[in-house]
């Protein structure tokens, strides 16, 4: 097989429901090797039609009306672009490929950042729109435990999508490396996975095809974090209502969607199996063809051989037995898993999350409050795209506040982590920044927004990062962005005429040279601005004694700034102007920007892109 970055190589690009997979049997593997095997096949099944693709995906806020029109929607900074890829990013050999295209890794010109990047050809794509629902959904959604997507590139043959990479290789391979795990590490695993789906479930997602190959970890570390990938067959649900499209994979799909009749108490099934695998390494359900294998599935029955399980916790088996309980009304959903005792003992030990929110990071809090809309647009575009290494320990303190590991903070969340922290008294406008801070006013603070506001400001100092943000509001390229753009960047379908009146307010505030845009001079100047922040009365620092939490000094909570090595691209797209060379001259960065490549240079590109194609190493 080839290399696994970013996406599970190894499956279909686009997946199949039952209805249309080929019929021919997988060779069969042996024993602890048998869970990974081609999606189930020759089961008749009626299909039944997706939720429309503007289901929203989103908790219920709890925000006021008034304040919806404030919201910012992270999903509009995750561009689709129309433009030669190789004039954004530099690619490097291929590691692999799929039914449906391949996987190469590559850096970005602009930033240096490594990057996956699955290559979809259209040709070979079954059904166009329902992989582009994939995207959709991608998009939406925002966990430490789910595979970032950050932009899509289209041209005439394929659809590039732009990922995290993820270097550890899948779950899949460290279970046959392994061939089971300890209790504790199993139950490190399963936290993330379960943390993942109760994320996806409250947001309207199922993901209908969870196995150990569609998680892949982001280091070849024994305790690296765990990413769920690949939504091929995931689909919008309302919660209460049943679907009938049969999909999934033999060993790990639940006897209801064989039924054509499920919920997302399905995905809760393939946990259960997941976790059996985990613990004695091979699965519950075993047969030498798919049809031996579903027919044990329908019967739901399996044991606990004393051979391999007499090791193993009653906890551990009890809470098998709630995944795989044969009703899914029985079942355990994601939430009440993660409250099981096998999880939350297991679990609590874990050093990363002996954490502390310092008066550093609620000041970070307070600032972001007191940015405008473009800066903490800004700032998002930021934290999403910075590496797992960058933001490791605001990461854990997210964590370690989400007490019931849902994927999002409430504000008792956060006070009850506070007071968990050692803090004897509260910011008295906790709550308003709280409220600041909940950007796309879900009532909830997402992942990347507590990222967003906690990131210290070394950063984004970088011209090079500043730049990465720059070109997501330049839609068009032109090295300014236009208040039109920023109507498009920063609007949403509430906000009607309130967005006018907003971007107004902020170009006469960025705005220095008076020409009615925003160069990137003028967009690195407002970057460094600090803003005029109320610091409050004085609060007490946290008190390690109370809590038992080791704390976190200040200097720790400051990650090194940025030092990525920019690939200058001569690209009307890429081509970064320097913000001080611009300075004095109002022009210059339209002026840089606007450079065409030269015939040969463009032609050098064009070699690199069609030797990637053929499998040749390039970059």
């Amino acid at each position: 097989m080839g290399g696994k970055l970013g996406v599970c190589i190894t499956q279909r690009d686009q997946k199949d429901s039952f209805d249309d997979v080929r019929s021919d049997q997988p060779k069969r593997e042996t024993s602890r090797a048998r869970g990974r095997q081609a999606k189930t096949n020759g089961v008749p099944a009626k299909r039944c039609v997706d939720a429309p693709s503007d289901v929203s995906t989103r908790r219920p806020s709890t925000a006021s009306d008034e304040s919806k029109k404030d919201a910012l929607n992270r999903e509009n900074f995750i561009l689709s672009h129309s433009g030669t890829l190789t004039d954004s990013f530099i690619l490097h050999k291929k590691v692999g490929r799929g039914t449906y295209g391949s996987v190469c890794k590559a850096t970005s010109r602009t930033t240096g950042q490594v990057r996956a990047i699955k290559a979809v050809s259209k040709s070979h794509v079954k059904n166009l729109a329902r992989f582009r629902t994939e995207i959709d959904i991608m998009k939406s959604l925002d966990h430490p435990n789910i595979i970032k997507l950050y932009e899509t590139f289209e041209d005439a043959r394929n659809i590039y999508i732009v990922m995290e990479l993820c270097t550890g290789g899948e779950l899949f391979d460290r279970i046959i490396e392994q061939e089971k795990f300890t209790e504790r590490d199993a139950a490190r695993i399963m936290k993330q996975i379960l943390s993942a789906l109760a994320y996806c479930h409250a947001n309207g997602i199922m993901h209908r095809d969870l196995k150990p190959e569609n998680f892949l970890f982001m280091s070849k570390e024994p305790d690296s974090p765990l990413k769920v990938i690949d939504f091929g067959l995931s689909c919008k649900f309302e919660h209460g209502q049943a679907r009938g499209t049969k999909a999934g994979t033999p060993y790990y799909v639940a006897p209801q969607v064989l039924l054509g009749h499920y919920t997302e108490a399905a995905d809760m099934w393939s946990c259960g199996v997941i976790m059996y695998v985990l613990l004695c390494g091979y699965p519950p359900f075993s047969g030498e063809t798919d049809a031996e294998v579903l027919a044990k599935v329908k019967l739901g029955k399996y044991s606990f051989h004393p051979q391999d399980w007499r090791h193993v916790s009653d906890e551990a088996k009890d809470i098998i037995r709630k995944l795989l309980a044969l009703n899914p009304r029985d079942r355990h959903t994601a939430a009440q898993a993660l409250q099981h005792p096998w999880i939350v003992q297991s679990t609590v030990m874990d050093s990363r999350y002996e954490v502390t929110l310092t008066e550093g990071i609620i000041n970070n809090l307070r600032q972001f409050r007191a940015q405008h809309r473009l800066k903490k647009a800004a700032l998002t575009v930021i934290a999403h795209h910075l590496s797992e290494q960058d933001i490791v320990e605001l990461k854990n303190i997210f964590i370690a506040l989400d007490k019931d590991n849902s994927g999002t903070l409430t504000y008792d969340e956060i006070v009850e982590g506070m007071r968990a922290m050692g803090w004897e008294e509260f910011p008295p406008d906790l709550e308003e920044v709280f409220n600041e801070v909940d950007s796309d006013r879900s009532g909830q603070i997402d992942y990347t927004e507590f990222i967003a506001a906690t990131i210290d400001k070394t950063k984004y100092l970088s011209e090079d990062v500043c730049w990465a943000a720059f070109r997501v509001f330049d839609l068009d390229g032109d090295g300014k962005i236009s208040p039109l753009e920023l109507k498009k960047a920063l609007g949403s379908p509430d906000m009607k005429d309130e967005i006018g009146a907003t971007v107004d307010a902020i170009i006469r505030d960025v705005d220095k040279n008076g020409d009615g845009e925003i160069d990137f001079e003028e967009f690195v100047q407002m970057m460094r601005r600090a803003p005029e922040v109320d610091q409050g009365r004085p609060r007490k620092l946290p008190s390690t004694q109370s809590s038992g939490l080791a704390p976190v000094p200040p200097e720790m909570m400051t990650i090194q700034g940025h030092t990525a090595t920019s690939h200058t691209s001569t690209s009307p797209r890429n081509k970064k102007p320097s913000a001080r060379s611009a300075a004095g001259d109002s022009n210059a960065s339209a002026r840089s920007i606007s450079t065409a490549p030269s015939p040969g240079e463009k032609g050098e590109r064009e070699r690199d892109w069609h030797g990637w194609e053929a499998g040749v190493t390039v970059g």
